[in-house]
């Protein structure tokens, strides 16, 4: 994996469509063209846009892994291209280790690899772990590149 370009939030937010608290990643640790792996410790903070009175459930754990795929496209588009607008499709195979993230001490480390794509639709697995290395979500992730936007209804 290439460690030599990291980023922190701030370069991760230029390269995602999320901004502000909804940026949940930190920190770029390591990617390829297949692989990243990012760490964030966002899961902690009591004004995370994705918790609730109950706390941050683990379900969470794929928009971490969403937006890890997100920077992974931005990262492997061609320099000077507009990375492929992409929507999370599906979520299969997903097993969750614990019932809330809030509790997790420690930095999250995400991880998501390609397991196949073309220019229509990229398969993921992805893997959120502790700083132990324990799994704490994983499964898989189809997503769908360059939807074209909704056909408006024309009246004659």
């Amino acid at each position: 994996m290439n460690a030599a370009q990291q980023l922190d939030r701030a370069g991760i937010a230029r390269l995602i469509p999320h901004s502000g608290s909804m940026c949940l990643l930190e920190r770029l640790e390591s990617w390829d063209a297949h692989e990243i792996h990012c760490t964030t410790a966002t899961h902690r903070r009591a004004d995370n846009p994705l918790r609730t009175a109950g706390g941050l459930l683990s379900a969470n754990a794929i928009e971490y892994a969403a937006q890890a795929m997100a920077l992974h496209g931005g990262l492997i588009a061609p320099e000077g291209s507009e990375p492929s607008a992409g929507f999370l499709a599906s979520a299969r195979n997903v097993r969750m280790a614990v019932s809330r993230l809030d509790e997790v001490e420690g930095m999250l480390h995400v991880h998501a690899r390609r397991l196949s794509g073309d220019a229509s639709q990229i398969l993921y697995e992805f893997a959120v772990k502790d700083e132990a290395g324990r799994a704490l979500a994983e499964g898989r992730a189809v997503v769908v590149l360059n939807t074209p936007p909704a056909l408006e209804s024309r009246s004659s």
